[in-house]
């Protein structure tokens, strides 16, 4: 089930204000589930496993049309069978609400 996170829009940061710290993201990270983990509460990250090349790549075009919609964008990696994301928030080089807003978007791209 998706995180109602997802039905959420990224909201652009435009700075002067801490990015999210200890319980902050403990607690969106739990409203996210789904296997994401915030890498020295820096960054999201997380990787999916795919059949093949094609559903890879087909989930990463999902998620770059969202990522256009909502203008934020994540480094997506993409090889065989898996993609990588890793998402936060280039203005305060750190993570907001909406790089998890952003995360459970792309897991409701899930085939």
């Amino acid at each position: 089930m998706p995180s109602e996170l997802a039905a959420k829009t990224c909201v652009p940061c435009r700075g002067g204000h801490p990015p999210l710290r200890g319980a902050e993201i403990t607690g969106l990270l739990d409203r996210l589930g789904g296997g994401w983990r915030a890498v020295d509460e820096h960054h999201l990250e997380k990787e999916y496993r795919f059949k093949n090349f094609a559903a890879a790549l087909a989930f990463t075009n999902r998620v770059a049309a969202i990522a256009e919609e909502q203008q934020h964008h994540p480094d997506i990696y993409l090889a065989w069978g898996r993609v990588q994301l890793r998402i936060w928030t280039h203005k305060i080089d750190g993570l907001t609400e909406s790089d998890f807003v952003l995360a459970a978007k792309a897991d409701a791209a899930l085939p």
